[in-house]
């Protein structure tokens, strides 16, 4: 949520010296442009930032986003020496049936490094997915999952995140055999969780806390991130290197003292001792169009009182389909305080084509008011989810008065908003700003409109939207089942 400089300036003095990005966010909203704004934002940084150029913009043929980004725009891009291949393939029924559209993706990477977006895949169609040449596998949830796809060659990428946390599951399975072909991934991990609990420091440390050998663990943290992705000058203090080395106190709690960044001090104490300027982002602003919506716009229409429900699942993106009996009136879905099924829309904010995709959730357990943001991955339309539509379209309103961003609503009032104008993803603010802001929201969502403490409201509303996760999501085109990769009704008929 904050420009390549404000994240430097969080995470370098956390101990990281180097990341590789998939930026396909901005890009989902802004194409090319989107992408051009990152490598310029992140040049003359103590930060290597090095690009995955996104593979799937949109993700799915199932959505609408700001862009559509092919091999040829892809080209335009791919010899830039600080990209290094193609970003995940999370359209992994395409790689595996031969969409001419993904291999010329794939064809255009040529030599560069691919990383995969598998989760679920086995056998036969995994092996066709490891074929097309993807490399790397950050969805791995299960220690099966982790090691068919070891066993055939890929690099695992461990994830703690803030709404993902495989973690403490997967370095069980991580054994002396093996351990060169495992490393650490963040992938979103909200400004709270970075600022108090770490990067990938915090990485290291649940690691050796699972009894994970610390060396093994600095390895898998520096050296073998480094070799999965191709990078000759880091990971190692060694003649030829550059002098990227952290201080620690010791190998257990991975506090970093201070941070050297090609021999120069950047951080001390967990303080970053650098400057950052100002990024010029006009041409990545002024990214939310919609057509005016109604309240008529959410009635979320019905053929039955039983009904398909999207069920969250406490720390996860999965989601399971659920089939529930609900209230109707005039044919329309209609909010029971007893039963804990909220309404949500994906509204489409892009091209102002006028698509609502609308459907219900469970266990969110949201009360007296609504929510919306325009981050929703990975097309990032924006979306609201709330238990009555007066609210529901206020947030809606006002997300789009600020030009993107998050914003929580109750009884008709806008208690809280975080803009975020760069693409409505980015903060223009520091990660101490933004992290304030968002840390005063969550607490008036959980303690003042009741959500649920099992989830993170924002970053799990923002995954609700992304069809290729399972298990059931919704689309500005409607309810879609990611495990059957097609449309569904939201009303049960049979």
């Amino acid at each position: 949520m904050v420009t390549p400089g404000q994240f430097a300036r969080a995470i370098v003095p956390r101990g990281t010296t180097t990341i590789i990005a998939d930026p396909h966010e901005i890009a989902n909203v802004c194409g090319i442009k989107g992408i051009e704004f990152i490598l310029q934002a992140s040049e003359g940084l103590p930060l290597n930032i090095y690009i995955m150029l996104p593979s799937c913009v949109p993700a799915t043929s199932f959505e609408n986003s700001g862009a559509v980004l092919d091999a040829k725009e892809l080209a335009k891009l791919i010899n830039n020496k600080r990209v290094l291949g193609l970003g995940e393939l999370m359209d992994y029924p395409g790689v595996i049936s031969s969409d001419d559209s993904i291999l010329d993706k794939i064809i255009t990477a040529g030599e560069k490094k691919i990383d995969g977006h598998g989760p679920n895949i086995e056998d036969k169609e995994l092996n066709a997915y490891v074929a097309a040449g993807v490399r790397t596998e950050h969805e791995c949830s299960t220690l099966e999952e982790m090691k068919n796809r070891l066993e055939l060659g890929l690099y695992i990428l461990i994830r703690e995140g803030s709404a993902a946390r495989n973690l403490e599951a997967l370095v069980h399975g991580v054994t002396r055999e093996n351990s060169r072909r495992c490393l650490f991934c963040t992938d979103d991990k909200h400004p709270d969780d970075i600022l108090s609990g770490g990067h990938i420091d915090n990485n290291l440390r649940l690691a050796v806390k699972q009894g994970v050998d610390p060396i093994t663990a600095i390895q898998m943290a520096t050296i073998n991130a480094a070799e999965c992705y191709g990078l000759k000058n880091v990971g190692a203090i060694a003649p030829g290197y550059s002098a990227d080395i952290i201080v620690l106190d010791d190998l257990r709690d991975f506090q970093v003292n201070k941070v050297f960044k090609e021999g120069k001090l950047v951080a001390e104490n967990k303080k970053a001792i650098f400057k950052v300027t100002s990024s010029d982002y006009s041409s990545v602003i002024d990214t939310v169009r919609m057509k005016e919506i109604n309240k008529e716009d959410l009635q979320v229409e019905v053929k039955s009182d039983i009904v398909n429900v999207i069920k969250l699942l406490p720390h996860s993106l999965v989601t399971e389909k659920a089939v529930r009996k609900v209230e109707t009136e005039n044919g329309a879905f209609k909010y029971h305080k007893s039963l804990d099924i909220l309404k949500m829309a994906v509204i489409e904010r892009h091209k102002a084509t006028g698509n609502i995709g609308l459907g219900l959730v469970e266990d969110f357990k949201l009360k007296g008011g609504a929510i919306a943001s325009t981050i929703a991955h990975d097309s990032h339309n924006l979306i609201v989810i709330g238990d009555n539509d007066d609210d529901m379209l206020l947030a809606i309103n006002e997300v789009e008065r600020v030009g993107g961003g998050i914003t929580i609503c109750s009884n008709g009032e806008v208690l809280r908003t975080l803009p975020l104008p760069i693409g409505g993803l980015i903060s223009d603010g520091t990660m101490e700003e933004v992290n304030l802001q968002l840390n005063e929201m969550l607490n008036i969502a959980y303690n003042q409109l009741g959500v649920n403490k099992d989830i993170d409201p924002f970053m799990t509303l923002s995954f609700l939207a992304l069809p290729v996760i399972p298990e059931i999501k919704l689309t500005d085109v409607g309810l879609f089942d990611v495990n059957k990769f097609c449309f569904m009704d939201l009303s049960v008929t049979e």
